[in-house]
């Protein structure tokens, strides 16, 4: 038994445990950070294959924020690559502009619009008239009509998730960015890029001051640690033995591939949704600009089971979900935070900015 007590168990080394981790050890609490895991940082663990290639273990983790507050906070512990991210989607051979803009309109459709005025009638003139969508396809329809949503997004949806898209809750792709202009950047947010020496080294300093177990489950060992509080991470369902039924996710199993050659593809990124397995091939070198003769791509083949990355969001995972939060709002001194515990698609700023609020509530406590 661990005869050291400390202020916090915090299950779960990924961003939410890690940030949490390194506020509340700058004020003086005592930290242990479990993962089940055989390392730290989550699916933003990065590490170099046989050929020095820096890959994405869990897929591509691109990070962007218009944060201020979170950049100031992250630069504390790397410097930044800058990298405006492209993608493009392969539709019968061709190469394709994603998220859909003008340019993207005038290939696939073969016209000429010329100004953000043309783009925006021409689309009024696609899209269904759906008011209030009801799920996930009814959303891309109502934002650019039927052809584009054959192509580019039914097939790659019913691969993702493993479902129709008539069976996902609208906010799945309610995300989409569709422009009327030429800007191929993939994202939106202000500042895109990744860190200078990988994710990998960030953890290791926000977690150099807490002590660290991998391999470690916490059922293993919540009995067996002196704590006052707890900071859970990982499947809120989990947490409660599964009483109500398991939230279901969506899993990814990665093929990586490795070339003699500069690069792979032009961009990062290109999605397949048609006829191909994987949904995207992904060349993180080109993001990351290690300069290499080799160069490493992902394959990506979503699939069930195995780690859980995508919360299937609709409306009977969604009241499951509220029977498990109920539970966890009876308990004292148990906090969940992040993407499992909340059972929420959460980018990797929206999962710092949440740890970074949790800290500012317990800091006085």
């Amino acid at each position: 038994m661990d005869k050291k007590k400390y202020d916090y168990l915090i299950v779960g080394a990924g961003w939410s445990g890690a940030v949490l981790a390194e506020r509340l050890s700058s004020i003086g609490k005592k930290i242990l950070v479990i993962d089940k895991r055989d390392h730290i940082g989550g699916n933003c663990f990065d590490v170099l294959n046989e050929k020095g290639i820096l890959i994405h273990r869990y897929g591509p983790h691109y990070f962007r924020t218009s944060s201020f507050r979170i950049m100031e906070y992250l630069s504390n512990f790397t410097s930044w690559i800058l990298h405006r991210y492209k993608v493009k989607a392969n539709i019968n051979g061709k190469l394709y502009t994603l998220p859909i803009n003008r340019n993207t309109l005038n290939q696939f459709f073969g016209i000429n619009l010329k100004t953000d005025e043309e783009t925006k009638k021409f689309l009024e003139s696609k899209k269904e008239k759906i008011k209030i969508p009801k799920n996930a396809e009814e959303q891309v329809l109502a934002l650019v009509g039927k052809e584009i949503y054959e192509s580019f997004f039914k097939n790659y949806t019913i691969k993702q998730w493993g479902i129709h898209p008539k069976k996902l809750d609208p906010s799945i792709t309610a995300r989409i960015p569709i422009r009327t202009n030429t800007n191929d950047d993939y994202i939106n947010e202000i500042f895109q890029g990744m860190p200078k020496k990988g994710y990998n080294e960030i953890f290791k300093k926000l977690l150099k001051n807490v002590d660290l177990k991998l391999n470690t489950d916490f059922e293993d060992i919540k009995d067996k640690i002196d704590y006052k509080n707890i900071i859970y991470t990982g499947r809120i369902d989990e947490f409660f033995g599964f009483k109500f039924g398991k939230l279901p996710y969506r899993s990814i199993n990665f093929k990586f591939e490795t070339y003699p050659k500069e690069f792979y593809q032009e961009v990062a990124q290109i999605n397949y949704p048609n006829e191909q397995d994987f949904t995207r091939i992904v060349e993180i070198k080109h993001v990351t600009k290690q300069k290499s003769k080799w160069t490493t791509i992902s394959k990506e083949y979503p699939c069930e089971g195995n780690e859980p990355f995508y919360p299937i969001i609709n409306d009977k995972n969604k009241k499951l979900y509220q029977q498990y939060r109920k539970e966890a709002d009876k308990l004292d001194n148990v906090y969940f935070v992040g993407r499992l515990a909340q059972y929420k698609y959460l980018n990797m700023d929206h999962v710092i900015k949440g740890a970074l609020d949790l800290f500012e509530s317990l800091k006085n406590t």
